[in-house]
């Protein structure tokens, strides 16, 4: 295409980079009020797009056929983005659904999306920038068609991806061939979405039948020609680094084409994968290894009262911990693996001073960058090329396999193609950050409580990640991300707040699916479930006596009066079965879980679980409810189940099996979901629903066996 005109439409913003950085500023200026202000005003926020490349003739690509092309920004990791995605475009730009295709941008099309792909935003952030840009190019459909008819563009109609006028017809496709002037007309005005074909349908998914023909369409699918296959071996030990290497016989090894040597690591390149597995078994490695980390030593640093301190919320007196009607109790939650079906890996290959890199990431910016610095060559001259996700959860926010698959392909001259083994992605994952919390109430003559407290440590999540700069880390004071859900939305309790504390762990801790949610609820919602028991009330009358009257206290009242009615509610045990009761609010988004639960042969087992979800706007109420069933079970799966640990130095389990994970049989048989629209927008869907499932399986235990249960995974013995 040809150089385009600016426009109005560069659109929503800068905005987005403009918004953090006058919150960035303001938080550097007033300190810790501001701060605390901007964590609770995070709670509702959805940051808006802020990437490059907005016009509307890069996203979309009319091709000769009338097939609409739209470059997404963002990646698809098997939440079904791109077929919303599509959903909105189709009814915007007025054509039919089976016309669309959507493509992950690669970074030479000058589409950069600067907050990547995470924290459940992607329908949520772009759903006003597409219908826009599918407005805009709809429009401009208009405009050519009457410049070839000699017509008005008011006067034409579209339907279906043809432009008319009374009896003549044309194609898109044929409107816009041959443009030499991408200058965009304005954005005509948006339709109402009473009359949208497409949004608020449950709509098939686009990528139905790659997927289940299984196509080629991950990362480790890709292939170039002529490619060699690489290993790499990393140290088995946290901490450890190279001392020494012997590569002699290693050398020797049949198909081997070269040895590659870095400061931190080495990499064998061969004609076959399994020739380089082979030859990297042969590589004699002297590691220095400083300490031998145990379990025991990383939780007696990861507590509350040790590391950095900041208080991210802040209202009325705080408790004297030593007054004796104070009620405290302590919760922890373990290291967690992503432990995604697809392990991490990419396929590179340099030629001169161009780089073209494929693989499955959720960071193509952070990735161009990286592999840009790495190879001394010009950020524009890196093309990074992103499939479909094989999982990512924030597994593939971190990309330094992309920067060493380009570094070999560089020494050898060819493509080559470089994927972790399932052991190395076990103890060189980017781990969920263990947690511990302390819990502080104090009830009045009634029960109810008039003072509330959150203490809790944790790991890194956003700090020392790839997405945020250690400039916004050290204005924000917090680590953003383990704070999701670490303040109390119980709103009529006068004296509440939450304190974090932050330890940067020997071993890399970055985003888990839902960040600090999981742990931060599995605490808050525990206690104040016990609290209710002790005071002799239903936990949901409780809850929801402990709420105001503001737009988001209402809409959060909602959500549990939602799920006690549609779950039929019972406070107490009946035959071997419980209800367990609990509710949060993530970015904007209030869910609320009832789990019923048995205990059968000393283990736990969640027969249903009822959810209630307001998810604002939903573009494809199916895609929603999947999305809130996937993540109760990868919820029960974190909250029952998985756990890793260390021993002997080492990260452990390294495989499937003893890294145990909720299996079909560890499934509820039954998963209701029932959607709320409380705004009218989409909010994120892919992390909130996660949040309860841990507190609310924990409180149901509670009632069956009498016994507060307060680490994860959840354990009866």
């Amino acid at each position: 295409m040809t150089k385009k005109k600016t426009s109005r439409r560069k659109f929503l913003i800068r905005g987005g980079l403009g918004t953090l950085g006058v919150l960035a500023l303001g938080t550097y200026v007033f300190r810790n009020s501001m701060r605390r202000y901007m964590y609770e005003m995070s709670e509702t926020l959805v940051v808006p797009y802020s990437g490059t490349g907005t016009e509307a003739n890069l996203w979309f690509e009319i091709t000769s056929d009338n097939t609409i092309v739209l470059h997404s920004p963002k990646v698809e990791m098997g939440q079904g983005t791109f077929t919303s995605f599509a959903q909105i475009v189709a009814d915007e730009l007025d054509v039919n659904i089976d016309q669309i295709v959507v493509k992950a941008a690669e970074t030479a099309s000058g589409i950069v999306d600067r907050m990547s792909t995470g924290g459940s935003l992607s329908v949520a952030q772009l759903y006003q920038p597409l219908r826009e840009m599918a407005a805009t190019m709809r429009e401009k459909v208009k405009v050519e068609a009457a410049k070839k008819w000699d017509a008005t563009a008011s006067a034409l109609t579209t339907k279906g991806g043809i432009v008319s006028s009374g009896e003549k017809t044309m194609k898109y496709a044929e409107a816009v061939a041959d443009i030499t002037d991408w200058s965009l007309p304005d954005t005509p005005k948006l339709r109402e979405e009473s009359n949208y074909k497409y949004v608020g349908k449950p709509i098939k998914r686009i990528d139905l039948i790659p997927k289940v023909l299984g196509e080629p369409i991950f990362g480790m699918d890709a292939e170039m020609p002529d490619m060699l296959f690489a290993a790499v071996t990393r140290p088995q030990h946290v901490g450890a680094s190279l001392k020494s290497v012997n590569t002699a016989a290693a050398e020797k090894m049949s198909g081997v084409v070269k040895i590659v040597q870095k400061d931190d690591w080495v990499g064998v390149v061969a004609n076959s994968y399994s020739e380089a597995l082979a030859a990297k078994r042969k590589l004699e490695i002297d590691w220095d290894i400083p300490k031998k980390w145990t379990e025991e030593e990383i939780r007696s640093i990861m507590q509350v009262g040790k590391g950095d301190k900041m208080i991210t919320q802040k209202h009325g007196k705080a408790l004297d911990p030593d007054d004796a009607d104070v009620v405290s109790i302590e919760f922890t939650s373990p290291i967690g693996a992503h432990a995604q079906i697809e392990p991490n890996g990419a396929l590179a290959y340099v030629n001169g001073d161009k780089v073209t890199v494929i693989l499955s990431t959720q960071v193509p910016g952070v990735t161009q960058k990286q592999v840009s610095e790495a190879l001394d060559v010009a950020i524009e001259n890196v093309n990074i090329v992103t499939t479909y996700l094989g999982g990512g959860f924030g597994r593939r926010l971190n990309t330094s396999h992309a920067v060493q698959a380009a570094q070999m392909a560089k020494e050898v001259g060819k493509p080559v193609k470089y994927f972790f083994t399932r052991k190395e992605e076990f103890q060189h994952d980017a781990f969920r950050p263990p947690t511990h919390h302390i819990i502080r109430g104090k009830a009045n003559g009634n029960g109810m409580l008039d003072a509330l407290e959150h203490h809790y440590a944790s790991g890194d999540v956003a700090i020392n990640s790839a997405i945020f700069p250690p400039a916004l880390v050290s204005m924000l004071g917090t680590d953003v991300g383990a704070m999701r859900g670490g303040n109390i939305m119980y709103d009529k309790i006068q004296n509440r707040r939450a304190v974090q504390w932050h330890t940067t762990l020997p071993f890399a801790t970055s985003f888990w699916r839902s960040l600090g949610l999981l742990a931060n609820t599995f605490a808050i919602e525990s206690f104040i479930d016990e609290m209710a028991i002790r005071a002799g009330k239903n936990p949901v009358n409780y809850r929801l006596s402990m709420l105001g009257e503001d737009t988001l206290a209402l809409r959060i009242k909602k959500v549990i009066q939602e799920a006690a009615q549609k779950s039929n509610y019972k406070d107490e045990v009946s035959g071997n079965m419980a209800m367990g009761f609990a509710a949060s609010v993530d970015a904007g988004a209030p869910c609320a879980h009832v789990a019923e639960v048995s205990i059968e042969e000393n283990k736990i087992k969640v027969h249903r679980v009822v959810c209630a979800f307001d998810c604002g706007l939903a573009v494809n109420p199916d895609q929603v409810i999947a999305q809130c069933e996937g993540c109760i079970i990868m919820g029960i799966s974190a909250a029952c189940h998985e756990k890793m640990t260390l021993k002997n130095g080492q990260l452990y389990p390294t495989i499937y099996g003893p890294y145990d994970m909720a299996l079909m049989k560890n499934s509820p048989k039954e998963i209701e979901v029932h959607l709320i629209q409380g705004v009218d927008a989409p909010l994120p869907v892919g992390e909130p629903p996660l949040g309860p499932i841990g507190a609310a399986i924990g409180n149901a235990v509670r009632r069956l066996t009498g016994k507060r249960l307060t680490e994860l995974p959840l354990r009866l013995a």
